[in-house]
């Protein structure tokens, strides 16, 4: 049996798992935290020898020796998956294996990577003891150094060490790697993601003195009023010599000013070739606690001390006093109960595959806590290691998770052969597990170890949970595969409905064959608002629900990052890859790109609507005439006297009051009251005046400068503004109308309309020799299907096989009329699909103004069996592409829907087309704006087309049609139309996260009923009035 096939066999001489630190000589050297500080480190990253091979047997059998010639080999950075430097190609699926399911066996094409290269050791390291550490490799490797076997292990996720002072020389050596693409521990990691093979974290050596302290553990625990604590030390000691006696332990704990807090020692005996084990308790007077919002950390330096009083290493450890419990159904830490804001998160890099830089995950970390995001599950396996330093400091909760995750036994009766089930398994099930939590242990950001994800539940997880409670008893256990409560401390599911979540939180939900009453145990969505495409819907509800139950503690939305990989076609436009681009079969297409960010990682609007939803301060208004507010502060440990305060009152985009407030020292998780001194302004005809409250940081952190936005609110006020200003028609200049092949010219003294009898629309406008509109406006029901549309139900096929992709317009009557200085065209139009009798009867009444107001009504009546929810209704035209300048007030400035505008904020923007626009991997409906009063289409000098609402519209203008976007797959396929589609809509279906989730709520549905809107549409130019203005103008009759 090969090895790469033995689920007994774990590993060859890999070394037990410890923490992730580093030895030094000394203390200043240790309190930079630089691995690279150390003479001790070597890191082996770089440019390595590589061959590639389909399958095992045709690798090179001896090209560990040294005489084996890898002069013609290609080069390979490591760390590096071969798969995005062309050896073969990234494979996409979401569930399903993608090799046939015979556990532990593995296809004979299973691709093989082969690596070596040079290093050097230095004089310096004799007579040390040299310990070689992957972080990282896919899926199961062997290692040689200088022509010696030294091991081998499985487990891609997790770090393998392995001594080789026996192998290694001073000066020139020699390391040669051979790596499996499958092996039977790729069964455990069937994991949402790319497969994606190789060397793909740091490679590297340490050297450590003969006696030396191997692992230290941490904890921290408080008294019962989580004022003083104590820190616990447990460190372990192996000596590869001779005995070791009157060596002395000193652990100090310096604070971040690395000023001394508090010490303890204790003498260290080792027998030769021993080990031993000190315990340490260092009592800590009020210390600073940590907290994702006040992650303080202190510095331990844990010094082992030889009989002449010299140092012979410093190990440091960032350590945070931070304490997790259960009490009855809440989740506290530090006993304060919290609320995770979190999502999961993949490692992904559009052109590195899983080899994150450390910068890239710093970026990650930044744009997180700037939308108020305080939690991560690492989904679905332990990170790079420098991962968790970087929570640690900037503060981000975490739950742990376990390279495991079996998802594609689904397929198979009764998940036959599912290595949670199997004895055989059980070895490799904690082998996991114990790994991830010996390296983690000691980081104050992880609040929970979860055993993996989507492998059902077997007694190899019960297995696993008990490892990890031996060694770390503090942390609780998490498993959302426990249906019914029989291993993990917290309930979790996932994706359920806003209904069910009240359920929980009322204790009203029922589970069958429960082992635990989960109404004891908190509740946590590990994954809930499937992020892809367009979306999330629908959050507010979620999050005011999880704020109304304490055993509610939040959760983690699906997901972080688009896994696009960056590609470009042939003529060089780029685009993002997703299953089946890379000729990998089968796969799951677009599902791997459902994240708040995309691959480039720029911000998605559905991150921007979770900063909104999730944001720290609540605020309510008492009274507004007088300025009184509640103010709700939604942190829990922070005081609201953290934040600055600026208030503004605008109309039309000006602001017409602003200044700046105290705010109260309110704490965590309590309400008060704030007053602002303003005053109400005099109201203007047609003016709607708001009020923006704006919460910034009061000073710098470490993840944004003083003045950064966290939270806001807008209100309304209630100023009774008069009326708008009427022109009568009376008052306007004449116009005349002429009916001439198929035309209905109406020419008023500055503008031409045709208006098209056969197709009952605008056919030509022009105003002062600027053309408005090329066609339309005429009824569309139908938007490019988004992947929440095409999920779950399935909206999008009802859709279409109502036929609402491709329905007809047929004109039954057209009539004009006279009016004074007015014209009226009366259209019936009958919309409808082949195939079928179903039909939308349609009339639009266009009265034509001497002022050049066209004020379009439209009213439509069902008949026949619809799907009871509709795309859209709404208006579509084409504009001429010098149109490109588009200014609006409503929500913005990013787009939004029914279900996801609570992060539009009212006011005056302005955009290009082509800025308004949403470039998701997946082409579908994008760019909308809603509860828009007016929008205004000009040219870069000014001159075009205003739309007004009666009494608000959504908009979009882009330069693609709703069936543009259908039939692309890529945003490579759209190629932009030399006009902008313009969308007047009366309403739009809402978003949901049907993708993988519920359908949009009962209340954001647009119902198939009979329907009735208006728009005015009003040619005007800057240099006369301002679009704002031009709105407030109506013409009468």
């Amino acid at each position: 049996m090969n090895d790469w096939e033995n689920p007994r066999l774990t590993n060859r001489n890999r070394l037990p798992a410890r923490a992730y630190t580093f030895p030094y000589p000394d203390a200043a050297s240790a309190l930079t935290f630089e691995r690279g500080a150390s003479p001790w480190f070597m890191l082996l990253n770089g440019e390595w020898k590589f061959n590639y091979a389909e399958t095992a047997e045709e690798a090179p059998t001896s090209f560990f020796e040294e005489d084996f010639d890898v002069n013609t080999w290609d080069t390979i950075s490591v760390p590096s998956s071969w798969q995005m430097h062309g050896y073969g190609a990234p494979h996409y699926t979401n569930v399903q294996f993608p090799f046939p399911v015979d556990p532990p066996r593995v296809p004979t094409e299973n691709p093989t990577g082969s690596y070596r290269r040079d290093f050097f050791i230095p004089e310096t390291w004799d007579g040390r003891e040299i310990f070689l550490r992957f972080e990282g490799v896919d899926s199961a490797f062997e290692v040689w150094v200088n022509g010696e076997f030294v091991g081998m292990s499985k487990g891609s996720r997790i770090p393998a060490e392995f001594d080789i002072t026996g192998q290694i020389r001073r000066g020139p050596n020699f390391i040669a790697v051979r790596v499996h693409k499958w092996s039977d521990g790729s069964y455990c990691e069937c994991q949402d993601m790319w497969w994606l093979s190789g060397i793909f974290r740091d490679v590297y050596l340490l050297a450590a003195p003969n006696a030396h302290v191997w692992d230290t553990s941490v904890s921290t625990e408080f008294d019962g009023d989580y004022n003083n604590a104590v820190l616990k030390l447990k460190s372990d000691f192996l000596s590869y010599g001779p005995a070791v006696k009157n060596y002395k332990l000193e652990a100090v704990l310096l604070d971040a000013d690395s000023q001394k807090i508090a010490g303890a020692d204790s003498a260290v005996s080792i027998d030769a070739n021993g080990e031993s084990v000190i315990e340490l308790e260092i009592p800590v007077k009020s210390p600073h606690k940590w907290s994702a919002e006040t992650p303080y950390l202190y510095n331990l330096l844990v010094t082992l001390i030889d009989e002449t009083g010299s140092a012979i290493e410093v190990t440091p450890i960032k350590v945070g006093f931070r304490q997790v419990e259960i009490k009855g159904d809440v989740f506290y830490v530090n006993g304060v109960p919290i609320k995770v804001k979190g999502v999961n998160r993949h490692e992904h890099h559009p052109d590195l595959g899983r080899a994150i830089p450390l910068e890239v995950m710093r970026k990650d970390i930044l744009i997180m806590k700037r939308h108020n995001v305080n939690a991560v599950r690492t989904s679905h396996y332990p990170d790079d290691p420098r991962w968790y330093d970087l929570c640690d400091y900037y503060g981000i909760y975490l739950i742990d998770e376990c390279d495991l995750e079996t998802h594609g036994f689904c397929y198979i009766k009764d998940w036959h052969g599912n290595p949670p089930f199997e004895p055989d398994w059980e070895g490799a099930c904690v082998d996991r597990m114990v790994r991830m939590v010996e390296r983690d242990k000691n980081h104050p950001s992880i609040i929970m170890w979860s055993l993996g994800n989507e492998a059902n539940l077997g007694e190899n997880h019960k297995s696993m949970a008990k490892a990890a409670r031996e060694i770390d008893p503090t942390r609780p256990i998490h498993y959302e595969g426990d249906y019914h409560l029989q291993v993990a401390d917290v309930y979790s599911r996932m994706y359920p409905s806003v209904d069910m979540v009240i359920a929980i939180g009322k204790g009203e939900y029922n589970i069958e064959d429960a082992h635990r009453d989960y109404k004891e145990m908190p509740f946590v969505m590990c994954e809930y608002a499937h992020a892809m495409g367009n979306g999330p819907g629908n959050l507010l509800e979620y999050w005011d629900v999880i704020y109304s139950y304490p055993r509610l503690m939040g959760g983690f939305i699906w997901e972080w990052i688009d896994h696009g990989i960056r590609k470009r076609t042939p003529d060089g436009r780029e685009y993002f890859g997703y299953g089946g681009d890379f000729g990998d079969f089968p796969n799951d297409i677009n599902f791997v790109c459902d994240g708040l960010i995309f691959p480039d990682r720029v911000p998605s609007p559905g991150l921007v609507e979770y900063k909104k939803i999730i944001e720290p301060v609540m605020v309510e208004a008492i009274d507004l005439k007088s300025g009184k507010f509640k103010l709700i502060n939604r942190y829990d440990f922070r005081s609201l006297d953290s934040l600055n305060l600026a208030w503004s009152i605008a109309a039309d985009g000006r602001v017409l009051q602003s200044g700046t407030a105290p705010v109260p020292a309110i704490k965590a998780h309590e309400t008060g009251e704030l007053t602002i001194s303003y005053k109400l302004p005099a109201p203007a005809p047609a003016t709607d005046y708001y009020l923006t409250l704006s919460f910034s940081l009061s000073s710098d952190e470490t993840w944004a400068e003083r003045g950064f936005e966290v939270a806001w609110a807008q209100f309304k006020l209630d100023v009774k503004a008069p009326a708008p200003r009427v022109i009568s028609a009376d008052q306007m200049p004449p116009v005349s109308i002429e009916e001439c092949d198929n035309m209905i010219c109406v020419t008023g003294a500055d503008f031409e309309l045709a208006f098209d009898r056969i197709h009952a629309m605008i056919a030509e406008w022009n105003s002062n020799g600027q053309w408005l509109i090329n066609s339309g406006p005429k009824l569309d029901f139908w938007r490019a299907t988004t992947d929440n549309d095409r999920g779950g139900r399935n909206i999008a096929n009802q859709w279409r096989s109502a036929g609402l992709h491709w329905l007809q317009h047929r004109v039954d009557a057209v009539e004009v009329e006279k009016l004074t200085n007015a014209a009226r065209i009366k259209a019936e139009v009958r919309i409808a699909p082949p195939v079928h009798g179903r039909a939308f009867n349609c009339e639009y009444t266009y009265t034509i103004y001497g002022s050049g107001d066209v004020l379009i009504d439209v009213h439509g009546v069902p008949e026949g069996e619809w799907p009871g929810e509709l795309p859209r209704i709404g208006l579509q035209m084409a504009l001429p592409l010098a149109l490109d300048q588009v200014t609006w007030f409503g929500r913005g400035p990013g787009e939004s829907y029914i279900d996801t505008k609570q992060a539009g904020k009212f006011g005056l923007y302005r955009k290009t087309v082509d800025e308004l626009y949403t470039p998701y991997v997946f082409p579908q409906e994008n760019g909308n704006r809603t509860d828009v009063s007016w929008v205004a289409l000009t040219n870069p000098r000014g001159m075009g087309m205003l739309a007004v609402g009666q009494p608000a519209i959504n908009f979009s203008a882009l330069r693609f049609t709703p069936m543009d976007l259908e039939n692309a797959r890529h945003t490579s396929e759209l190629t932009p139309r030399d006009e902008v589609i313009l969308h007047l809509d009366y309403a739009q279906n809402g978003i949901g996260s049907n993708s993988c989730g519920p359908a949009p709520l009962q209340q954001y549905i647009l119902q198939t009923e009979e329907f009735r809107f208006s728009v005015r549409l009003k040619p005007f130019s800057i240099d006369s009035i301002t679009p704002a203005e031009a709105a407030k103008v109506k013409p009468g009759n």
